[in-house]
């Protein structure tokens, strides 16, 4: 049985260290896409997973589609069609200053693909969860419409939603757009949401009054009580003290209770994107095997953790390097 992820395969492109944007003419190239990023940290986690999405039909394209494979996602319901790659770059934090990211990812072959295109009966076959995130339908009409028909094809089938906010201000505002309607639709159909407080100001139109844990339970309340499919809130907390140092907790919720892990201070950061999909998919991983809220918590704040040390957009992390953050082994393993 296979988790399917539903989403666009992009090419990262950085200066190398950490460099402004072409201060020198060269740059380092990753993988990268929401989605996808679940996908390879879990297969590294030992799942099954497969990737739904569209690549132009060239050199670059077919170089996404070998890392995916490389890393153990199946890309057999992944096209390749003329047209662009989506890209987008990204300008490394340092000290004081913070990261940059530029889209250039519009009229790409995914974004400019009609919903009626996809075929769910092959996408969904042997499917026992189907995730998606917010950045899927902020990229235009036509990925609006194909995140809102997956979705309806995976309850149709019977097959559980997770869904992560994912919420990028600079995609919504390139087109006409109502972010709160297509997204309230989606997370209709989901059981796991990955999202914190703002998201969930965003989707009800309220603001919350705690702080810290007593707001973040407050919003997954309403949140609950708003989206009767919803089972499960998951989310981080972070607090920035420069590029190389952060502190971060783990959060899950369910309609019964909820976990909030110990802060850890995460230092020396080598790089941080991804750390939420990394997040998600330590999450999806706990509660596979049958864990808790506080499995999942601890399962995905370890996940995010060890996403800061690596290079590029996904973890690449298995189930071993996880028990060592949990136990706090920082030595050399021999």
């Amino acid at each position: 049985m296979t988790a399917v992820f539903f989403g666009e395969l992009l090419l990262r492109l950085s200066p190398p260290g950490r460099e402004l944007l072409l201060q020198t003419p060269k740059l380092e190239v990753n993988v990268g896409g929401a989605e996808a990023n679940v996908a390879i940290g879990l297969a590294c986690l030992g799942h099954k997973v497969r990737m739904v999405s569209a690549v132009a039909d060239n050199p670059l394209g077919a170089a996404v589609i070998g890392e995916l494979r490389r890393r153990g996602v199946d890309t057999s319901t992944v096209a390749s069609e003329i047209g662009r790659l989506g890209l987008y770059f990204l300008t490394p934090g340092a000290g004081l200053r913070a990261s940059e990211v530029v889209y250039d990812r519009a009229h790409s072959v995914f974004a400019a693909r009609c919903a009626e295109s996809w075929d769910w009966d092959a996408a969904l076959d042997g499917a026992t969860r189907l995730h998606l995130s917010g950045i899927t339908p902020a990229l235009g009409p036509n990925s609006a419409a194909a995140a809102i028909a997956a979705a309806e094809a995976a309850t149709a089938r019977g097959v559980p939603v997770s869904f992560d906010g994912n919420y990028r201000a600079k995609l919504w505002e390139a087109w006409d757009s109502d972010p709160k309607a297509v997204l309230t639709r989606l997370i209709g159909h989901a059981d796991i949401l990955f999202g914190n407080h703002r998201d969930i100001s965003l989707l009800l139109g309220k603001t919350f009054s705690g702080d810290g844990a007593d707001r973040r339970r407050e919003a997954s309340e309403a949140a609950f009580a708003a989206f009767p499919k919803l089972q499960i809130i998951a989310n981080t907390a972070r607090h920035v003290v420069d590029a190389d140092s952060h502190r971060v907790s783990a959060r899950v919720d369910t309609r019964g209770g909820g976990h909030q892990t110990d802060e850890v201070t995460i230092a020396g950061i080598v790089d941080r994107i991804g750390a939420g999909d990394a997040f998600a998919a330590g999450v999806l991983h706990g509660l596979s095997r049958g864990g808790d809220s506080a499995m999942a918590a601890n399962t995905g704040l370890a996940l995010t953790a060890l996403k800061h040390s690596l290079p590029g957009d996904a973890s690449l992390f298995g189930q071993s390097d996880i028990d060592a953050f949990l136990e706090g082994e920082l030595d050399v393993r021999r």
